[in-house]
């Protein structure tokens, strides 16, 4: 590490690559290699066969035919007799290539990147001033990231009502995210078809 700290000094002094290894006594390629890492070397003790590697092919087998068998289980079934415990981080180790794929679709979504657009209707009809009691929708906008929504209830379906109520919550959230994903709504689009006035950048799923 020493050796480390002086490389980079000289280096950024502008000491010749070839001069530090002379005065050093190393070679060239250990004071390119120091000269352009940004933290000292670590110690990486080589892997080699311990004493788990002669059950490891029969744990695998075990596991291929029951991924969620105790590594209690196995150890007693092959005859372990070494530490349960070094036993058990290995059995952890492999068990992830043998467990099933988990059928729920996680995403990860990042900052900025997606709005998912969706309408909801309340349950009762709103009273406007000519007397009459449409069933108003209302349009969510949800932040993919976060989790924020914002609301705002428009006059109809239609796109025009859909992009200016679209447009209204964009200007309350004070920012413009990176996709608007809507739901097969006909307003804006179905499938790869797009309403007319609709930007062909809004994503439609």
């Amino acid at each position: 590490m020493e050796d480390w700290a002086l490389i980079r000094r000289m280096s950024a002094e502008g000491v010749p690559k070839a001069r530090i290894a002379q005065q050093l006594g190393i070679s060239r390629t250990t004071v390119l290699k120091a000269a352009g890492s940004d933290r000292p070397p670590k110690y990486v003790r080589p892997t080699g066969p311990t004493s788990f590697t002669p059950f490891e092919p029969a744990v695998r087998q075990l596991l291929a035919k029951t991924p969620d068998m105790p590594a209690t289980v196995i150890a007693e079934r092959l005859g372990w007799t070494g530490s349960i415990t070094w036993f058990r981080d290995n059995v952890r180790r492999l068990r992830p290539d043998y467990r099933t794929v988990d059928p729920a679709d996680r995403l990860i979504w990042l900052p900025g990147d997606a709005v998912q657009c969706d309408l909801w209707f309340p349950p009762a009809d709103v009273p406007l001033e000519d007397g009459s009691t449409p069933l108003l929708p209302v349009l969510v906008m949800t932040c993919a990231h976060s989790r924020f929504m914002l609301a705002t209830m428009i006059p109809t379906r239609h796109t025009q009502d859909l992009l200016l109520g679209k447009w209204d919550l964009l200007r309350q959230l004070g920012a413009v995210p990176r996709r608007l994903i809507w739901d097969n709504e006909s307003g804006i689009g179905r499938g790869k078809r797009h309403a007319d006035g609709v930007a062909l950048r809004v994503k439609v799923s």
